[in-house]
């Protein structure tokens, strides 16, 4: 969850840390902290709050280090506090370390070094790492680092500094992300490409159970037996100003305006002249054609995608799905079987829950498939195949393009299992396809257009409480649009199937609450407007998301929303899109900071 980068080379490191720190906050904000190898020693400043805070202390110090570590947390072990915030040292501040992640065995190691006279002086479970370190150590820091390594159990990445290496980071991680990045004379190591991709985009993967050893020459990559081992280089092609504001006032806006273009890169090369081309999902045509199930797996956003995956490959292919909690799943003792396809969704890669839901998926037999945004990240090794949404960075913690490339994508998979299964004529898949590729110039559209959003924010931003309600494919649309509200306003949202109001929900309604309805174009389109007269008569207000050109909505709803037309099943990537906008502008109206949600990191690394 927490954020770490570390470099060496000729420049002043602390600008370079602050900047990539500054890319990495969206994983935690909690606190921060760096340590500069300064010419007489380690430098250490930490800070509690965001990063405002630790660039306030820092100041203009007139740093003249070329190497250091830096560290924004999220916090699971211990209070927020500044003897919490990394860098963590042991007993004589000779070695550092920044870590992401959990030591699950850090009480046993903390017991055993307290009895060998180490001193501890935070909460956390990461300082142990330092103490070990220092046990180990006797001139080699990569032999310390390894030996340490050999004694951890759980989950992490980390990266060390020894003040008799100023020109030398070491780092390992296991089931967390960690990258070498490259550049001319100098090396990065970060959580993420972010980091460092103002500075080069050519980077070197590491694999679980690696330790790299970074100087300003480059990085030497060890196996857990320390044998040297090669990690290719590769080259990534994101814009760096993907990471930057652009003009609007927060990332988060940014990202929903980035729209559009997410979908369009996401659906790129893989619809050409009306022909579906999705890359190998490694399962033939023949093997598709006899899956008899498919899991979904994901968490938060990622799972409200799953659920309209559901809809559509139930729909097209004819398949039974399920989409489930990973963090409920793995704990279920799950059926599966080799005619069992497993699809793990995740933005960044590195949600827990979901890697150890895939990695249990994969030991029972079952095929297994990744959906996510990050290459390299560890869903990718622990799965079959992985299919790459296209969103770019995003820097807000709150999901917006996350969600409209994954259901894209699901879209475009739900169609090539129709296809290799004869579930739908070719004619049927090649209209769907060309609905599917209209869909960027149908965000973009809505997105230029006027619409009351501003308005209904204004009138509702003080409201105790919101119900939104959907049924079919409108039903995941409502949860990830509550979920949007709850996350950056702090109004308590349901989000229900509008069938299932009042089967208890209808209870809490009166002339206060507002009422956000999908009530789109679809089969059941009389079902919700039932619901709605059902709302409106406990005098609630209803905010309706409607297809351009439904009059008859207007006779039902206080406000009405309206988006392109399309597919009934492509809605959910339009209909989204006012719910993002509309929870912005609550928050924004009650002086929230959206990109910074408390309590919430971009990342969660953590069960």
């Amino acid at each position: 969850m927490c954020g770490i980068i570390g470099y060496v080379g000729g420049r002043h490191a602390k600008e370079l840390l602050l900047r990539g720190l500054e890319r990495l906050e969206y994983r935690g904000y909690d606190s921060a902290g760096m340590c500069l190898l300064e010419r007489d020693g380690p430098d250490y400043v930490r800070a509690v709050g965001n990063l405002a805070h630790l660039k306030a202390v820092t100041g203009e110090n007139g740093s003249h280090a070329t190497a250091g570590i830096g560290h924004t947390r999220w916090a699971t072990h211990g209070r927020v506090s500044e003897e919490n915030a990394h860098p963590l040292t042991g007993c004589g501040d000779q070695v550092a370390v920044v870590l992401n992640g959990i030591v699950e065995n850090f009480r046993e190691l903390r017991e055993g070094l307290e009895r060998d006279g180490h001193a501890f002086s935070s909460e956390t479970d990461a300082e142990v790492v330092a103490h070990l370190i220092e046990r180990h150590y006797a001139g080699d820091l990569v032999e310390a680092v390894r030996a340490a390594y050999g004694e951890l159990e759980g989950h992490y990445a980390f990266v060390v500094t020894h003040a008799d290496h100023p020109g030398l980071l070491v780092g390992a991680r296991y089931q967390c992300p960690l990258v070498v990045g490259l550049g001319a004379g100098e090396t990065f190591l970060a959580s993420s490409i972010a980091a460092f991709l103002g500075e080069t985009r050519r980077i070197q993967l590491i694999e679980d159970g690696d330790v790299v050893a970074i100087t300003s020459g480059g990085a030497r990559f060890y196996a857990p037996g320390g044998q040297e081992v090669e990690r290719a280089e590769a080259e990534v092609d994101w814009d760096d100003e993907a990471a930057e504001k652009q003009g609007y006032e927060t990332f988060m806006l940014k990202e929903i305006y980035e729209q559009p273009s997410s979908v369009a890169d996401t659906i790129g090369e893989r619809v050409r002249h009306g022909r579906l081309a999705l890359e190998d999902i490694g399962l033939t045509d023949e093997e598709l054609l006899h899956l008899r199930r498919i899991v979904i797996i994901s968490c938060g956003t990622s799972y409200h995608a799953g659920v309209v995956g559901r809809y559509v490959i139930e729909e097209w292919a004819r398949i039974p799905v399920e989409p489930d909690i990973a963090s409920e799943w793995r704990y279920r003792n799950p059926v599966l079987t080799r005619d069992t396809l497993v699809i793990g969704i995740s933005q960044s890669g590195e949600t827990a829950d979901t890697i150890a839901a895939m990695r249990l998926a994969r030991e029972k037999g079952a095929h297994t498939l990744g959906i996510t945004n990050m290459m390299g990240s560890q869903l990718t090794h622990e799965v079959d195949r992985v299919l790459y949404t296209r969103a770019g960075l995003e820097m807000g913690v709150a999901a917006t393009k996350t969600f409209t490339t994954q259901v894209t994508l699901l879209y475009l998979l739900a169609l090539r299992l129709a296809e290799a299964r004869g579930t739908l004529p070719p004619e049927e898949i090649e209209a769907l396809l060309a609905d599917v590729q209209s869909l960027p110039d149908k965000i973009a559209g809505f997105l230029a257009a006027d619409h009351p959003i501003a308005e209904i924010a204004e009138r509702h931003h003080q409201k105790p409480f919101f119900l939104y309600l959907g049924r079919h494919i409108g039903l995941p649309v409502c949860l990830e649009g509550a979920l949007k509200l709850k996350e950056i306003s702090y109004i308590p949202t349901e989000a229900y199937s509008a069938g299932e109001m009042k089967h208890g929900p209808i209870a809490l309604l009166d002339d206060t609450t507002p009422v956000v309805c999908i009530a789109t174009d679809s089969d059941v389109y009389d079902k919700v407007v039932s619901n709605i007269q059902e709302t409106r008569a406990r005098g609630a207000s209803v905010i309706a998301i409607a297809t351009d050109g439904n009059e008859d909505i207007q006779h039902h709803a206080t406000d009405v929303i309206y988006i392109p037309r399309t597919h009934p099943f492509l809605q959910a990537v339009l209909a989204v899109v006012p719910l993002q906008l509309l929870a912005y502008r609550i928050a924004r109206l009650r002086g929230l900071n959206v990109d910074q949600p408390r309590n919430l990191a971009k990342t969660v690394t953590v069960e």
